[in-house]
């Protein structure tokens, strides 16, 4: 099976370096060959500029158009980078974008390789997503495309695209997982050491980078961690303020000084937070994880999700568990 990435100027390396890892060496078991052959295409062919020092060789684009018209592309994939906004103003570079998604059995995008993808028109009508930073870019300049913020990689028919930089990895796995089967997604992140196969339901977002990148001194992770272990129990701003020894007073004004968010309004997201990763990872019921997370009610907890990210528990479980 023939994958094939295509790159241009200023390209991120990680996005590609991480999916074209993962193709190079999958395979069905130990005992049989690679499963895929890879090749890495350009416009312009030769050597391609990334983000860093590194540059990397390729072939040019046209010769699958002309040259390998007869052999089969099974999945196509457009790396991202800086360089995708420039890239998505070339019409001959899009045109030949366009030409070989056509005759390939998979189309994938990683990171801002979604605007590329937009710019063929190949998201339009399908759900799609990019990296956080390009979501309100690709929903602006492509309204055709049905952007969702949230996911790490959306599968739309024959078209995926992916989150930035690591999910392309993630989104890869899945794909193995397709083609050959779960046993060989798994050997293959054991031997990337990765921790875990995610499903392109978990987002993008995490919640415990965005309190460090706020909360940079620490002062508040003893507190996080312990409202981790307590979301059960009905949590007050009284007793956060009692395990970080302040006065309740303080401790509110400076919480929300650092944090950016009443503490109330901390425990809550943590809470939807909580809740989602059951959503997404186990069979409970709503209620049943209304109450573990310490909503109380199924009721409070889907009102809490309206509000934090604008739908319901059972809708988010369908879509993405």
């Amino acid at each position: 099976m023939n994958v094939v990435f295509i790159i241009y100027p200023n390209i991120v390396l990680l996005d590609l370096a991480g999916p074209l890892q993962v193709f190079t060496h999958a395979r069905k078991d130990s005992q049989s060959a690679p499963a895929y052959r890879t090749s890495v295409v350009s416009f312009q062919g030769g050597r391609t500029e990334t983000n860093t020092l590194l540059k990397i060789d390729s072939d040019q684009l046209s010769d699958w158009l002309v040259v390998h018209r007869d052999i089969p592309v099974h999945t196509l994939i457009v790396i991202g980078g800086d360089g995708a906004i420039p890239a998505t103003l070339d019409p001959a570079f899009i045109n030949q974008v366009r030409q070989l998604a056509d005759r390939s059995t998979r189309v994938c995008s990683v990171c801002s390789g979604a605007l590329v993808l937009a710019a063929a028109g190949l998201l339009d009508g399908r759900r799609a997503v990019t990296h956080w930073e390009d979501c309100d870019h690709l929903a602006r300049e492509y309204p055709a495309v049905k952007v969702e913020v949230d996911p790490i990689y959306i599968k739309d028919g024959n078209i995926w695209t992916s989150a930035g930089i690591t999910a392309g990895i993630d989104m890869a796995l899945a794909i193995i997982e397709e083609d050959l089967g779960k046993s060989a997604a798994i050997e293959m992140a054991r031997s990337l050491v990765t921790p875990m196969v995610r499903s392109g339901g978990q987002s993008q977002f995490s919640p415990e980078l965005d309190r460090q990148a706020h909360d940079t001194k620490g002062q508040f992770s003893h507190l996080h961690d312990w409202i981790i272990a307590n979301i059960q129990r009905k949590i007050s701003v009284d007793d956060m303020a009692k395990e970080c020894g302040m006065s309740p007073r303080n401790f509110s004004r400076r919480y929300t000084e650092i944090m950016g968010i009443s503490p109330a309004k901390a425990v809550e997201a943590i809470r939807v937070d909580t809740a989602r990763d059951l959503l997404a990872t186990t069979h409970s019921g709503v209620q049943t994880i209304a109450t573990d997370c310490g909503f109380q009610n199924d009721e409070r907890m889907r009102r809490a999700f309206q509000r934090h990210i604008n739908t319901s528990p059972s809708q988010y479980r369908a879509q993405f568990r």
